[in-house]
Order: C-alpha cells, then sequence, then structure tokens
C-alpha cells in the first residue's frame, strides 16, 4: 500500500531559501564591534519558503 507524504516545501525564487541575511552598515561602534542590521526576503516574510498552491481538477481559475 502506498503511503501518501506531503510535498517538499518550495524554496523561495526571490531569495533562493536565504531568507535573512546579516547586512553591515559600515564602520564600527566605540567597542570595535561592526553594525549589523537583519535583513528579511519580502516575498516570503523571512521564511525561505513560499506557499504550495494546489490548482483543483476541473476548479475554474
Amino acid at each position: 500500500m502506498a503511503h501518501r507524504t506531503t510535498p517538499p516545501p518550495r524554496i523561495c525564487p526571490a531569495c533562493d531559501g536565504f531568507a535573512s541575511v546579516g547586512v553591515t552598515l559600515g564602520g564600527r561602534d566605540s567597542r570595535g564591534h561592526l553594525r549589523t542590521i537583519t535583513a528579511h526576503c519580502p516575498a516570503c516574510d523571512g521564511l525561505g519558503v513560499t506557499r504550495v498552491r494546489r490548482n483543483r481538477e476541473g476548479a475554474r481559475v
């Protein structure tokens, strides 16, 4: 008997799965640490995957 498995999540085409990155702002603070911010992919909201859209047979789109 075949077991149904859930399909693997689709990797976001905008960020290729790297949804959050650390970006240096240039320069250093008074303690010598680099100033960085975290940027999230706007297409997948920082998740790295997109939602799977399923088309039903016979359904009008």
